[in-house]
């Protein structure tokens, strides 16, 4: 007789765990005092692309010769007693849609020639590198980053870790799910509407979205100041360590903000005695799975058990959809607007029809979308006058088919109709993590979403590091 498992417990743990399995803490701890080297850290990442990635297609590159160079130069570091930065010789992925030096970045579509120089890393790729994080790979995503799913015409879809049948979420859907997987245990992806939180809560592990600026972004997103770039890691600590490093300055950027003044880690530990927290299980507006709504519900006593005051309340704003598609689809007709007429009959079809309707809209229905967003900016600056934070499922569904930009029975057919949790808090640009908070009765994760007021990116992770010491998370079965 068999009995269906509580929604808190995940699928059993793998019977064997090698060096691909250990965070990026426990990797500098082993370089640190002998107990594991650089090169077999990358040895053990790169085997376990090998053995895991033909069943979820994360990475669209990888480069095993020059990953091993740097770990073997990292192995050198310290060996000597000199380690070179923050992250020197852990195994780190980057999202194709950062610049990298000396490999393509392709977006995922192939209207980018790949033989062509590539001089230059964004400003995320180069604060790791002069940290020497190993770069091992780029990982896939949707054509030019447009949808909440991850698969495209040139690299063909990417699945979930926990169930291959279903979507890992996007458009760092390549990201979530390495990470998962031990397959480099560091990333980096971007966020316009909820691309680092999406994949996430599908697959399982933590993120945050910083708050606008935070990280230096270059070239300048087609999406303007909507799109983020933020770490994707299996711990809060990991997370809080990859911040730090890439919050440094980039005159490349000219919206960045200043460095912060103290690190990520500092306070990391401190809790949440005393904070007020807002609970709101569907903003108001949004549709929302019972098991998500139920596991959202006991992630939230949690808080109140580590002390702070939760209570139900909507922050009053109605779904922005309609505005967040005349920024976002005009952002997409200018992302695509340099190429040709047979370049733009290669595109993904889903970004070609929202291409299309972006190049409908006039200067005067950006300006209004542009108020709107203002509008919600302040409402939600005010809301945070009363609560320090604000819970809420990061997606309001389980993982669906890989392959679809919605469910089958969705109302919409665009990716917006499932996430109106993500993309209002880029319109406002405020920080909100995604931590796991518990499994479907199918074993699919399940993601609370964390929010706070701009530039309380430190409260954030205090917050999703209290709630993992009291209800730490799993990786998926390999």
């Amino acid at each position: 007789m068999t009995s269906t498992p509580h929604a808190d417990t995940p699928p059993a743990a793998p019977a064997e765990t090698t060096a691909a399995d250990l965070t990026a803490t426990e990797m500098l701890h082993g370089f640190a005092h002998g107990e594991l080297s650089p090169v077999e850290a990358t040895e053990a990442t790169l085997r376990r692309i090998d053995q895991a990635d033909g069943a979820v297609n994360a990475y669209c590159l990888v480069d095993a010769d020059r990953a091993l160079d740097q770990a073997r130069a990292s192995e050198a570091r310290w060996a000597r007693g000199e380690p070179d930065g923050r992250l020197d010789g852990v195994p780190t992925s980057i999202k194709d849609i950062f610049l990298t030096r000396d490999w393509p970045t392709l977006r995922g579509s192939r209207t980018v020639d790949p033989a062509q120089p590539w001089t230059a890393d964004a400003p995320a790729v180069a604060r790791l590198r002069e940290h020497n994080a190993v770069f091992v790979g780029k990982t896939t995503t949707p054509e030019l980053a447009w949808k909440g799913v991850t698969d495209n015409t040139l690299t063909g879809i990417t699945r979930n870790p926990w169930n291959p049948e279903r979507t890992p979420g996007g458009s760092s859907g390549g990201a979530g799910a390495a990470v998962a997987l031990g397959m480099a245990p560091l990333a980096i992806g971007t966020d316009g509407g909820g691309s680092v939180r999406i994949p996430a809560a599908f697959c399982g592990i933590y993120t945050i979205k910083p708050t606008y600026g935070r990280v230096p972004h270059f070239p300048a997103s087609p999406f303007g100041t909507m799109a983020h770039a933020g770490p994707m890691t299996t711990t809060v600590t990991e997370t809080a360590l990859m911040l730090d490093v890439l919050s440094g300055p980039d005159s490349r950027d000219w919206s960045a903000l200043e460095p912060p003044a103290h690190s990520f880690l500092d306070g990391l530990d401190d809790g949440v005695q005393g904070l007020r927290i807002a609970l709101s299980p569907d903003l108001g507006f949004a549709t929302v799975d019972p098991e998500v709504a139920d596991a959202v519900a006991r992630a939230a006593q949690v808080f109140t058990e580590l002390g702070a005051t939760v209570e139900h309340a909507d922050p009053g704003f109605s779904d922005p959809v309609a505005d967040f598609h005349v920024l976002w689809f005009s952002g997409a007709a200018k992302s695509v607007a340099h190429l040709t007429d047979a370049q733009l009959a290669l595109l993904d079809p889903g970004l070609r029809e929202i291409v299309d309707e972006g190049l409908t809209y006039s200067a005067q229905d950006y300006l209004e979308a542009t108020n709107t967003r203002m509008a919600l900016g302040q409402r939600m600056g005010a809301f945070h006058d009363t609560y320090d934070l604000l819970l809420t499922p990061t997606v309001g569904i389980a993982p669906f088919e890989a392959g679809a930009e919605a469910p089958a029975a969705a109302a919409s057919p665009r990716w917006t109709g499932w996430t109106p949790f993500t993309y209002p808090f880029n319109m406002t640009q405020q920080p909100a993590a995604s931590v796991p908070c518990g499994f479907t009765s199918d074993g699919l994760p399940i993601g609370l979403q964390i929010v706070g007021p701009r530039h309380s990116d430190a409260r954030v992770l205090r917050a999703s590091r209290a709630y993992e010491q009291a209800h730490p998370w799993s990786r998926p079965r390999r």
